[in-house]
């Protein structure tokens, strides 16, 4: 594989930013009219953007984050986490009309549950100039909402010769748009989890499922949790079994399977070794709660 132009290694990460509040050791769901209480609760900065950029700069990739943040209390009491990331903020614009953005996440062994809040658009006032980045040489999209809302996106970043990602993320409604793969037209490495890709193919076979999507993508990455990982590229299916960890929470395995995938793409590794590195960074990422709570760790590479 290769990344496109060697000269613009960085990555661009663009999506909304939440506070999340995750709730762990929690027994089940709270019904209508009845109250649970979690073992334990944090709060951490959140959004696929900021999650998949974290990530990335724990694994010595410039990355800049290209995204909107509230002047609230909330929005306030993440942005420290923001700054400690070693993520290049300079195109994050700071609005009032950008927050509360809020995901209460409930995470119930294995699996979690979200409740989130959306503020004002997902377009930042810094995109043209985030393009513009010389630095730059590949557009990471956190989710599907976010192209939907900014449909010229993909467009504009390769006009400026970016290479594109893009994670669909759940959103009821939007995922089952018919119009979703047109308007992905022109994203290089499509990113879905295992939900995501059902609901858009219609297909619950892994094998098949990447099958379909790689009809409108060049390079198809399907996570699926517990089971590890499928890859289709150049005709080739490959698949990487989950690492054996104690999972802790769930919450941006997936956006960190993303940062490890690109990484190892820009840096023209095999498709082996791509998927491998996704597939390592998702596994650090599940053994603490929030979605950067683990990068105070060593990073461990097995590309194998």
């Amino acid at each position: 594989m290769t990344a496109g132009n060697a000269k613009r290694p960085a990555v661009l990460s663009i999506g909304r930013i939440y506070c999340d509040l995750i709730f762990t050791g929690l027994g089940a769901l709270p019904e209508p009219g009845r109250e649970v209480f979690a073992q334990d609760m944090k709060m951490a900065a959140g959004g696929g953007a900021f999650i998949a950029a974290a990530h990335l700069a724990h694994a010595g990739r410039e990355v800049a984050l290209v995204a909107r943040l509230g002047t609230d209390a909330l929005s306030a009491g993440i942005e420290p986490e923001l700054r400690g990331a070693n993520v290049d903020l300079r195109f994050l614009e700071q609005s009032p009309g950008a927050g509360p953005q809020v995901t209460v996440a409930s995470v119930i062994g294995n699996d979690r549950a979200f409740l989130s809040r959306r503020a004002g658009t997902a377009l930042p006032a810094t995109l043209d100039a985030a393009l513009a980045w010389e630095a730059a040489g590949h557009l990471h999209i956190a989710e599907y909402a976010t192209l939907h809302e900014i449909p010229d996106l993909v467009s504009r970043a390769k006009a400026r010769g970016l290479t594109v990602s893009l994670d669909p993320s759940w959103d009821e409604t939007l995922i089952y748009e018919a119009e979703l793969l047109d308007r992905c037209a022109g994203v290089d490495i499509f990113l879905p989890n295992m939900e995501e890709a059902i609901a858009i193919t219609r297909e619950g076979d892994p094998i098949a499922a990447v099958g379909i999507l790689a009809e409108a993508f060049p390079i198809v990455a399907l996570k699926a949790g517990g089971d590890g990982a499928w890859l289709k590229a150049r005709g080739q299916v490959l698949h990487r079994r989950a690492e054996e960890v104690v999972v802790i929470d769930t919450t941006g395995a997936g956006d960190a399977f993303n940062a490890g995938f690109i990484d190892a793409w820009m840096s023209g590794a095999s498709d082996e070794a791509c998927l491998a590195a996704g597939v390592t960074f998702g596994s650090l990422a599940v053994q603490a709660a929030g979605g950067t709570a683990i990068l105070d760790r060593p990073l461990r590479r097995d590309a194998s």
